[in-house]
């Protein structure tokens, strides 16, 4: 991916523009999570619709702990990706990803490209895992994680609460970076004839 970034082409033949995030796409970014259904940020670690939480987002970029691409199409942001990690301790070799995606665009195979392009940026770091985080009735994220290689590393009972109150557990995906690498490029052979000419 270069700077400017890379058109990825969906499911029904779309083109969305991937891109590394910066500075001045903190007022789309807040657009776009205030324009998700409540029960897609129900999930979220912040609350995105506040500006605060977004300004305070924007900050961080470029401190070498997260990386956000966003996905645009028809001049908005349709989709979020990032990689957080650690730069001291235990875990320095770990990053989690997580990816947002509009509801117009879900099972579109955007959610996967964010992950695919996050994934080859946790190579270029030189991170030997990823790790998931996925609520237990969200099915299609758990899904979408299981198709990529990840695999169900632990269950966390009653971890998280929705927004009435009703607890649901945490599953927790994981998954060896390179072979998460090499599940893509067989799915990308099983969907690409060119593959490989």
């Amino acid at each position: 991916m270069t700077d400017s970034g890379e058109l990825v082409t969906l499911r029904d033949g779309a083109t969305v523009l991937v891109r590394p995030m910066v500075a001045a796409d903190g007022p789309a970014l807040l657009a776009f999570f205030r324009g998700l259904p409540e029960e897609d940020r129900q999930f979220l670690r912040d609350d995105v619709t506040r500006t605060e939480v977004i300004d305070r987002f924007v900050a961080n970029l470029g401190d070498d702990t997260v990386f956000s691409f966003v996905a645009e199409h028809e001049g908005r942001i349709v989709g979020d990706g990032t990689l957080h990690r650690t730069r001291h301790g235990w875990a320095t070799h770990v990053a989690t990803i997580r990816v947002v995606v509009a509801r117009e665009l879900q099972r579109s195979g955007l959610g996967t490209s964010l992950a695919r392009l996050l994934v080859k940026r946790a190579i270029g770091l030189g991170l030997d895992k990823l790790v998931a985080e996925v609520v237990d009735n969200q099915i299609g994220a758990l899904r979408a994680f299981e198709k990529l290689g990840f695999y169900q590393e632990a269950t966390l009972k009653g971890h998280v609460k929705d927004i009435h109150g009703v607890k649901h557990d945490l599953v927790v995906m994981a998954n060896d970076v390179s072979h998460i690498w090499e599940t893509m490029e067989a799915l990308v052979a099983d969907y690409s004839p060119t593959v490989g000419d």
